[in-house]
């Protein structure tokens, strides 16, 4: 992944970037504005450039890229030659210069990976996910796994910037609590944020899974990519990421996202709401492998997450082999997970549906075989234009990537709230 992975998707003539200020209050904004332009060249940008695309002065560029060097967090690579004179330096981001933990909890595994400043994966390990009901445990153990992680790896642990969480909602992301996750039975208010920064020493960022899955997306995006999307998560259970206008939207509680009580199919499996032929019941691995229990296409009947991850990558297996029966069972979930999309792309209005999540290579080539073509020819779809299926850029574990993105974020993207100067 080197070069293009922490791109966001400018060009190098691309003017839509934002710019600085040159009042002396605002130089640690200015930093992130210069910091956020060098991230979007993967390829380097001079002095000049970036004084244009930001807005700022020569002067304050230059004064800006001198701490940069000297924090280690950007480097300069031999020279352009653009006329007569001393050619320009090419400054680039420094891989080195930071690293960032992502940490993604999922009901069947926990993934933990180490992200360079250029967007690079340097090392990633999983495990099976705690539900010890004493969440002092379960700290403990993360709080292991990533002091590990950080030793194996080889990375400079005096530039590791934080870590971010990915965890299933819903979450209170204020105070940093897990509250009552449906498919962590165990984890009831579970203070993660505090507990894991007391126990590895670093800040701790806390999100909901999906909006971590959604930011990867707009920080790995390409120049041409959408900035509207829905990322549809597939896992354990169905949750949407949302990205309006190059902005991940996460509601007034950091809890959007979750569409599985949408109803897609009237008479279908009754949901643990009482309602019948909601998404997040029908379409989940569980329940396609029920489905397929009952028809006699896979044996036994799904009992624990791992069993059912064992069966339906057999079920899966089975329906790319061109099993007739076990193809119709997930064909037919891509056609209510279609209805979904619909509803979505008609309240949103978006350009581009992405697909991920851990469950979602098992059965990605059947789902984007049947599910455009269902999408397109709905008399339900409301807008005009065309509507484009991707699957993740995102290699290893888009959440856990995402929510190590969530501290680079957090750390270098420039805001203008950071301009306010307070009332007291």
């Amino acid at each position: 992944m080197p070069g293009r992975v922490w791109t966001p998707g400018a060009r190098e003539d691309d003017e839509v970037v934002l710019t600085g200020s040159n009042l002396p209050a605002v130089g640690e904004y200015n930093q992130t504005v210069v910091l956020d332009a060098i991230r979007r060249h993967p390829d380097g940008s001079t002095r000049s450039k970036l004084a244009t695309a930001t807005g700022l002065s020569s002067m304050t560029v230059a004064n800006v890229c001198r701490r940069l060097l000297a924090s280690g967090l950007i480097e300069e690579h031999g020279t352009r030659v653009s006329g007569p004179g001393k050619p320009p330096g090419i400054l680039r981001l420094n891989p080195a210069g930071g690293f960032s933990i992502g940490v993604h909890i999922d009901p069947a595994v926990v993934t933990y990976v180490v992200v360079d400043l250029a967007g690079e994966v340097r090392d990633h390990t999983r495990s099976g996910t705690p539900s010890a009901q004493d969440p002092a445990s379960v700290i403990d153990e993360m709080g292991r796994s990533i002091n590990a992680l950080i030793e194996t790896s080889g990375v400079d642990r005096s530039r590791v910037l934080g870590i971010g969480i990915a965890t299933p909602g819903p979450v209170n992301i204020a105070d940093g609590i897990v509250l009552n996750p449906p498919m962590l039975p165990h984890w009831h208010r579970v203070p993660l944020r505090t507990a894991l920064s007391a126990a590895t020493g670093l800040p701790v960022l806390l999100e909901k899974d999906v909006t971590a899955a959604a930011v990867a997306e707009l920080w790995y995006a390409d120049a041409a990519d959408s900035r509207d999307f829905a990322f549809m998560y597939y896992g354990t259970g169905l949750g949407t990421g949302i990205a309006v206008g190059g902005e991940v939207v996460r509601g007034v509680s950091s809890n959007a996202g979750d569409p599985g009580h949408m109803t897609v199919d009237p008479n279908g499996p009754e949901c643990v709401c009482g309602r019948r032929g909601c998404v997040g019941y029908s379409t989940t691995p569980r329940a396609l492998v029920e489905r397929a229990q009952r028809e006699g296409i896979v044996p036994g009947a799904a009992a624990g997450i791992p069993e059912v991850d064992a069966a339906f990558t057999a079920l899966a297996a089975l329906a790319r082999a061109g099993d007739a029966a076990a193809y119709a069972v997930v064909a037919d979930a891509a056609r209510q997970l279609a209805r979904a999309v619909v509803v979505l792309v008609n309240l949103l209005d978006i350009e581009r549906v992405i697909f991920g999540g851990p469950f979602w290579s098992r059965i990605a080539s059947i789902v984007l075989d049947v599910l455009p073509s269902v999408v397109r020819s709905d008399p339900a779809l409301v807008p005009p234009h065309d509507v484009r299926f991707t699957e993740s850029v995102i290699p290893v574990d888009v959440a856990a990537v995402g929510a190590a993105t969530l501290v680079f974020d957090s750390t270098f993207s420039p805001r203008a709230s950071t301009l306010l100067i307070s009332a007291g």
